[in-house]
This record gives structure tokens, C-alpha cells and sequence, in this order.
């Protein structure tokens, strides 16, 4: 029997952390983002989710195949 595939998503941040709270800043650290428009790709789970939620306004997020 096959597992089901979990999906992925890919998370740009695309605005800088200058300037913003230390929470958002440890929450990007978190997801693996570095530098201005570096990118990881993440399992789809609420907690990542979460995450994303918290620091939207900073981050791209695109579905991966």
C-alpha cells in the first residue's frame, strides 16, 4: 500500500526583518529563512501554518508538485 504523499510548499521571504519584532524574526530563523528572497520548501502541516500566519506579510508561499 502506498503512504499518502504530504504535500509541500515553498516559502520565499520577499520583505526584510529590519524592523520588525524579534517573535517575527525568530519565526522566520525557525522556517529556515536567512536572507531576503531565500527560499525553503516545508511539509504542509498546520504548525507550518502557523508559522506562515504569523509572518505573512513578509513571505511568498507557492504550492510544490
Amino acid at each position: 500500500m502506498k503512504a499518502a504523499a504530504s504535500k509541500k510548499i515553498k516559502i520565499t521571504l520577499v520583505r526584510s526583518l529590519i524592523s520588525r519584532p524579534e517573535s517575527q524574526r525568530k519565526v522566520a530563523r525557525g522556517l529556515g529563512l536567512g536572507r531576503l528572497k531565500s527560499s525553503v520548501v516545508r511539509e504542509d502541516t498546520p504548525s507550518i501554518r502557523g508559522m506562515i500566519r504569523k509572518i505573512n506579510h513578509v513571505v511568498k508561499v507557492e504550492g510544490v508538485e
